[in-house]
């Protein structure tokens, strides 16, 4: 149960984390850079494209052979579920200030709920078995994760995404920042009990 409801708490506050650096209008993280450059577009909102570009991913991991678990189909629904939830309530500040405090929470947000929903051990998100799976097919985890995000940055930009100084702090911050928080949320598995006499 401890398991369940971690990841749960990590993928809606991952939503969230995202809902507030796109609500500080300093630049989105790189995948909510492509959905909110689909959004504006399509009129359809972020959260239903970060569903759709979720799902399309997941269908990449077959020629990958990776596999999906329930941590990996939760993220794809509830991830998009929750940007959408928090955009909806979350202020739009014109203050520069504000902008920077909901940017700053945004990122911390994310680190956060990285640790938990990674931490639970339930699978991981289809973005990242992308890149676990292009680095299982030779590349470097670093050049796959680089080499996609910048893509995803460039083509969401060109549809009309919000680029910024939030998009580099993100970039540069949620590595050492997730590393701080993996630890406290890993969940170690139960360790095997001693045959009785």
């Amino acid at each position: 149960m401890r398991r369940l409801l971690q990841l749960y708490v990590g993928l809606y506050l991952y939503g969230l984390g995202g809902a507030l650096q796109v609500s500080s209008h300093l630049g989105a993280m790189p995948w909510d850079v492509l959905h909110q450059g689909l959004s504006r577009q399509t009129g359809l909102s972020i959260g239903t494209w970060s569903i759709t570009v979720g799902a399309l991913l997941i269908l990449l991991w077959i020629p990958l052979r990776q596999r999906p678990g329930l941590g990996t189909l939760s993220n794809v629904v509830i991830v998009g579920v929750s940007v959408d939830l928090s955009l909806a309530w979350l202020p739009q500040p014109d203050s520069l200030g504000w902008r920077c405090l909901l940017l700053a929470l945004g990122i911390l947000t994310t680190a956060v709920a990285t640790g938990c929903y990674i931490g639970a051990g339930l699978g991981p998100g289809p973005r990242d078995g992308l890149m676990t799976g292009l680095a299982a097919r030779g590349l470097s985890v670093r050049r796959a994760r680089t080499g996609i995000e910048v893509a995803v940055v460039i083509v969401g930009f060109l549809l009309g995404g919000t680029v910024g100084v939030g998009t580099l702090l993100f970039a540069l911050t949620i590595g050492p920042l997730a590393q701080v928080f993996l630890p406290l949320f890993g969940i170690a598995e139960p360790a095997a009990r001693p045959a009785e006499d």
